[in-house]
């Protein structure tokens, strides 16, 4: 009995949290309908409301508006967006903030969240994954001395929270794993590990010489 309740636990879970995750998505997708005429929504048209077309319409915005902004057209017309924006004392400085944020995130040329590496986190001993965003800048580099990176540790299960660090390179182990098994691991607490890569047998020796001298 208690095995076939585990058993559907194992099955049914992961299915309602997934259609819980994509229903609250899309219901915050929906609110996009609200841009319409009130005279052009679904409701007016069908006499009903249609869950995912505010989504859909939400998906063809994001593509009309990089389609324009790419073009020289586009491109115009977002600096003049950009420039107006810069005249307005509050929001020039969120805007700002929140656009360099993002295009370090999303530009391809970015360089945050690329390289996952491990860290002694929230004490010695204690380690956890992290995600290198950069170096240190402005006048806080001008206080640490030697070779320092900027690393953020994600909280669990929900990686969007964390703890932004900067902890000298020695201290900062590289690992051999993309960034998206790196956030799976930290997702599932650690239930769904990344497959083992096979350290080389010359490596493997290294490693037993290392530990029979530490013995002696």
């Amino acid at each position: 009995m208690k095995k076939y309740f585990i058993t559907g636990l194992l099955v049914l879970v992961p299915l309602f949290i997934t259609v819980w995750v994509l229903s609250s998505l899309i219901g915050m997708m929906d609110q996009s309908l609200f841009l319409l005429p009130e005279s052009w929504r679904p409701k007016a048209q069908f006499g009903l409301d249609v869950p995912g077309m505010g989504a859909v319409l939400t998906l063809v915005i994001i593509f009309v508006t990089g389609l324009i902004a790419t073009n020289f057209f586009g491109r115009h017309l977002i600096r003049l967006w950009e420039a107006l924006l810069a005249r307005v004392p509050v929001v020039k400085s969120i805007y700002a903030s929140v656009k360099q944020v993002s295009d370090t995130l999303f530009s391809d040329s970015g360089n945050a969240f690329r390289q996952a590496v491990l860290v002694q986190f929230p004490r010695e001993g204690a380690w956890t994954i992290a995600f290198v965003t950069g170096h240190p800048g402005g006048d806080v580099a001008n206080h640490l001395q030697g070779d320092y990176v900027s690393v953020y540790v994600p909280t669990t299960p929900n990686p969007t929270g964390g703890y932004f660090l900067m902890m000298a390179r020695a201290d900062v182990i590289d690992l051999d794993m993309s960034v998206d098994e790196a956030l799976k691991y930290i997702i599932s607490m650690g239930v769904v590990a990344p497959p083992e890569k096979l350290v080389p047998q010359l490596l493997k020796k290294d490693h037993q010489e290392a530990a029979n001298k530490d013995q002696l």
